[in-house]
C-alpha cells in the first residue's frame, strides 16, 4: 500500500478537504464529491496493480455511466478550459502508486507538491542487504565514469592541441562543452528513468558511454574530438542521476545517506584520479591511450549493468498508460517526458536553495582542480604532466576518507532528530549535518590553500593538506544535499536530483571556463576567497531550509489544494450551469 505522506501529517494520509456545493447550482444537483481510492465499492481499471487496490491517496471522482480508457482520457482532455491543465499534469504527476478510477469513476490524482512522500515500508526490503551492495558498488563504479573523463584530459590539453593544429584554450572549450552537456541531459533523463524505469536507462547509457569512448579514442580530427566528447558526457551523466534514484528505491531514509556516501565516492574521485591517470598516460605514451582505457572501463559497466543491475523502481509511470489509445498515450508520454517538468520544481525555495548549495561545492571543486598543473607546477618547479597529476591526489584521497564517515554522520543527525521529535521525521533535519562543514570546514581549507599558494607559504605540503581536508567536508555535506532530494518527495525523487545535478554541472561549466582568466587577473587569493563567501552564503541557505523549509512546504501544499479544490467546484458549477440550462 502507498501512503502519500503530507507535512502536515507525517505518516498520516493527506485529509481530502469537503468542499461546499457552488452556490449557483440548482437543488438537488450531483457535485463532484471526494472518494477514497480504497473504497471497496469502487472497481479499479485492468491497469491498476493488485497493491494500488488499497491505496489510501485521497482523490476526486466524476462520475460516468461507462467506463473504458478512452473515456478515461477524453474526460481528462475534455474538461474546461481552466481544468484541461490541472487534469492533464494530474495524468502525468500523480503519485508513484495512484489508482485509476473503475467502471462507474474517472479518478484526477492529487498533483504532488514539494511535500514528504513515503512508500511502503515493504518495498525496502525486495532486496537482500548483499545484494544491496553488489548494486551500490556496480552504480558507484558507474557513476566513476563521466567524471573521471571530464578532468583526465586536463593534463594532456597541450598534447592534443599539438595533434590537432589548434590551441590549448580551444581543447579547453571542449572540456567546458563536455561540463555543459553533463549539465543539460540530467532534465532529460530524469524524468525518463521514472517513466521506463531505472534499468533500461542505465543499459542505453553505459553502451553509449562505450561507443563515443571508443570515438574519442579514434577521433580523426578536431570536430569528431567535440563531437564525441559531447556524447560520452551526455551518455555518461545518466548514471549519476539513475544511481542516486535507485538509492532511494532500495534503502530507507535512515539509511540512505550512508549508501549515498559510496555511491558519491565513485562521482567524486573521478575528478581527482582522472588527471593523475591522464599525467602517468601523457607522460609514457599517447593522450588517445586515456579514451581507451575510458573504454575498456565502459566495457566493465556495461557488463556489470547487464548482469548484476536489476530494476529498482516499485512502480514505471508507464504502466499507468496501459490500454490508453495510442493518440492519447503519445500526448501523455510528452507531458511525463517534458524537460520543464525538472525545470519547474525549482521555483520552490527549499529545492532551490539545495541546487545553489550543490553547485556552489562543485564551483569550488572544478575552481581548485582546472588550474592545478598551470598554477603548482610553475610555484613548485614540477616539469611533467604526472608530477602535477599527483596534486589530484589529496582531493581524491580525501573524498574516500569522507565516504566512509560523511553519510553515516548524516544519518546519525537524522535519527537524533527523529529521537527528539517523538518518532517525527521531517526531511530538513537532515540538512543539519551539512551546515557546519560548508559554511566553516570547506572554507577555512579553501581560504588557507589560495593565500598560501599566493605568497609562497608552507610549500607543497600545506596545499596538498588543505586539499585532503576540504575533500573529506565535501563528503560530509554532498550525502546530505542528495538524500534531501530523495527525501523531501519520493515520488518524483529522480526529476529532484536530476535539477539538482542540472545546477551542478552548469556551475562548474561556468567555473571551468573562467578560472584560469579569473586566476590571471585576481590571483589564486582573492580568487579562492570570493569562492569561500559563495560557499558561506550557500551554507546560509541550507541555514534557511532547516528554519523555515517546512513551513515552505506546508504553504505550497496548502495552496495547490486550495486552487485544485477550487478548480474542482468551477467545473461542477459549470457542469449544473449546463444542466440548469438544458432542462
Amino acid at each position: 500500500m502507498s501512503t502519500n505522506q503530507s507535512p502536515h501529517t507525517h505518516g498520516q494520509p493527506f485529509p481530502a478537504p469537503s468542499p461546499p456545493p457552488p452556490a449557483s447550482a440548482p437543488p438537488n444537483t450531483p457535485i463532484p464529491q471526494p472518494i477514497d481510492s480504497s473504497s471497496s465499492d469502487i472497481p479499479k481499471s485492468p491497469n491498476s496493480s493488485a497493491h494500488e487496490s488499497d491505496s489510501n491517496t485521497p482523490s476526486d471522482f466524476h462520475k460516468e455511466t461507462k467506463w473504458t480508457p478512452e473515456a478515461h482520457t477524453a474526460k481528462i482532455h475534455t474538461e474546461t478550459p481552466d481544468t484541461h491543465s490541472v487534469a492533464s499534469e494530474d495524468l502525468c504527476h500523480h503519485p508513484t502508486h495512484a489508482s485509476v478510477a473503475g467502471p462507474d469513476a474517472v479518478a484526477v490524482v492529487l498533483e504532488e507538491a514539494i511535500s514528504n512522500t513515503e512508500v511502503p515500508d515493504s518495498a525496502y526490503d525486495r532486496f537482500t542487504p548483499r545484494h544491496k551492495i553488489i548494486i551500490v558498488a556496480l552504480l558507484s563504479f558507474c557513476s566513476f565514469l563521466a567524471p573521471i573523463s571530464s578532468t583526465s584530459v586536463l593534463v594532456a590539453s597541450p598534447e592534443v592541441a599539438r595533434e590537432f593544429n589548434t590551441t590549448g584554450t580551444i581543447i579547453s572549450l571542449s572540456n567546458a562543452m563536455y561540463m555543459l552537456s553533463m549539465g543539460i541531459c540530467p532534465v532529460i533523463w530524469g524524468p525518463l528513468n521514472t517513466v521506463y524505469g531505472r534499468r533500461p536507462i542505465v543499459l542505453i547509457c553505459a553502451a553509449s558511454f562505450f561507443a563515443c569512448s571508443i570515438g574519442t579514442a579514434l577521433a580523426p580530427n578536431l570536430g569528431a574530438f567535440f563531437f564525441f566528447r559531447i556524447a560520452t558526457a551526455f551518455g555518461g551523466t545518466a548514471f549519476i542521476i539513475v544511481g542516486s534514484a535507485c538509492i532511494g528505491d532500495i534503502y530507507r531514509p535512515t539509511d540512505r545517506a550512508t549508501a549515498l556516501g559510496w555511491f558519491l565516492s565513485g562521482n567524486l574521485i573521478g575528478p581527482a584520479l582522472g588527471p593523475f591517470m591522464g599525467g602517468i598516460i601523457v607522460t609514457y605514451t599517447s593522450w588517445r591511450v586515456i579514451f581507451w582505457l575510458q573504454s575498456a572501463l565502459a566495457a566493465v559497466a556495461l557488463a556489470g549493468s547487464i548482469f548484476l543491475m536489476p530494476e529498482t523502481i516499485l512502480h514505471r509511470k508507464i504502466d499507468d498508460l496501459a490500454g490508453y489509445p495510442a493518440s492519447r498515450k503519445a500526448r501523455a508520454l510528452m507531458t511525463m517526458i517534458n524537460p520543464i517538468r525538472v525545470i519547474e520544481l525549482y521555483r520552490y525555495p527549499n529545492l532551490f536553495l539545495n541546487g545553489i548549495a550543490a553547485a556552489s561545492m562543485i564551483w569550488n571543486m572544478y575552481s581548485l582542480l582546472t588550474p592545478i598543473r598551470y598554477v603548482l607546477n610553475p610555484r613548485f618547479n614540477l616539469d611533467s604532466p604526472m608530477m602535477g597529476g599527483l596534486f589530484y591526489l589529496a582531493p581524491g584521497c580525501g573524498y574516500l576518507t569522507g565516504s566512509f564517515i560523511g553519510g553515516r554522520y548524516a544519518d546519525y543527525t537524522v535519527r537524533k532528530w527523529i529521537q527528539k521529535r517523538g518518532g517525527e521525521r521531517i526531511p530538513e533535519d537532515r540538512l543539519r549535518s551539512a551546515i557546519p562543514f560548508m559554511g566553516i570546514a570547506m572554507p577555512a581549507c579553501i581560504i588557507v590553500y589560495g593565500w598560501s599558494v599566493e605568497k609562497n607559504v608552507g610549500g607543497i605540503p600545506l596545499a596538498l593538506i588543505t586539499l585532503y581536508l576540504q575533500g573529506v567536508a565535501q563528503l560530509f555535506c554532498f550525502p546530505s544535499i542528495n538524500t534531501y532530494c530523495l527525501d523531501v518527495n519520493q515520488a518524483r525523487s529522480a526529476e529532484i536530483i536530476s535539477g539538482n545535478y542540472l545546477f551542478r554541472y552548469l556551475f562548474a561549466t561556468v567555473a571551468s571556463a573562467i578560472v584560469l582568466p579569473a586566476i590571471d587577473a585576481l590571483g589564486v587569493g582573492w580568487y579562492t576567497t570570493i569562492n569561500v563567501g559563495f560557499l558561506i552564503c550557500s551554507a546560509g541557505g541550507l541555514l534557511a531550509c532547516v528554519k523555515w523549509g517546512k513551513g515552505w512546504r506546508d504553504a505550497i501544499d496548502s495552496g495547490r489544494q486550495k486552487k485544485r479544490w477550487e478548480t474542482r467546484m468551477e467545473a461542477g458549477k459549470a457542469t449544473c450551469d449546463k444542466t440548469k440550462s438544458e432542462a
